[in-house]
């Protein structure tokens, strides 16, 4: 794979996985979406359906790393070369930003009727205003951020790390074990579809403590749009944890890969 392939490969296709991952979360959580408080179950799923499509369509170009967690696991393992590491890297962080942006593009009118709807951010007639004011104090938090990015329910920088953690190992040892080794060329038809299913899986597991993000561009990326983007009223980007969905996974994705050396290789 050209390093021209793997850039090109990683952008669309974590463009893709964002922009699916962030929309069925933004058709959840945005009042006016006909996919209103459909729940975590439609979350989970919506997931593993972005990771289905944007690997497959960057499976061809670049092997569909799509996380920075998944190079760097590979690295260690030996499918790459620590040299593309970058090129990996800089096409995943593109891509999330380019994904984030066209969530808002999608979403644009929900968007703004739910930041200026005075029961989310206040103003006469507010409903629980207070309480979801000193929540954002606390965790500089903006009313839309769980759209773009993740947050921990529980705020505990040891226990919110350790999740990030073993989550992103999971995900990266099925990755591995699945056929994303040797010469690091793809995951073929069914480990891709495995794979999809155990970002489902993890999801539903282990997602409960900090939305499970194992994977540092799909938080940075998007974190970064949501503090650019023209938002009324969209608050803060939670810069203090931002750090966590960045630093855990690439950690689980090290030990993801260490093991795999030792135990399958």
């Amino acid at each position: 794979m050209s390093s021209s392939d793997i850039f090109i490969g990683e952008t669309i296709g974590t463009a893709v996985l964002i922009l699916l991952g962030c929309g069925v979360v933004a058709g959840v959580v945005l009042k006016q979406s006909k996919a209103f408080e459909a729940g975590w179950v439609a979350i989970t799923l919506g997931w593993g359906f972005a990771v289905l499509t944007g690997a497959y369509i960057s499976a061809p170009l670049s092997g569909a790393h799509l996380n920075p967690a998944v190079t760097v696991g590979l690295a260690i393992e030996g499918g790459i070369e620590w040299n593309k590491v970058p090129i990996y890297f800089l096409g995943q962080m593109l891509g999330a930003v380019i994904g984030a942006s066209l969530v808002w593009l999608a979403y644009l009118g929900h968007f703004h009727a739910h930041l200026t709807d005075r029961e989310i951010v206040g103003g006469p007639g507010a409903q629980d205003t207070v309480a979801a004011d000193r929540q954002q104090q606390a965790t500089g938090a903006g009313p839309v951020l769980g759209v773009f990015s993740t947050g921990p329910e529980i705020r505990n920088v040891g226990q919110n790390l350790a999740t990030e953690i073993i989550a992103t190992a999971v995900l990266v040892l099925a990755i591995l074990t699945q056929g994303l080794n040797g010469d690091g060329k793809g995951l073929g038809v069914i480990g891709v579809m495995i794979t999809a299913f155990v970002v489902v899986g993890i999801g539903l597991s282990l997602g409960g403590p900090t939305g499970y993000a194992i994977n540092p561009a799909r938080d940075l990326g998007p974190r970064i749009a949501h503090a650019l983007l023209p938002l009324p009223n969209k608050g803060g980007s939670d810069w203090g944890y931002a750090w966590i969905p960045v630093v855990g996974p690439l950690i689980g994705g090290a030990i993801a890969g260490g093991i795999y050396e030792i135990a399958f290789a």
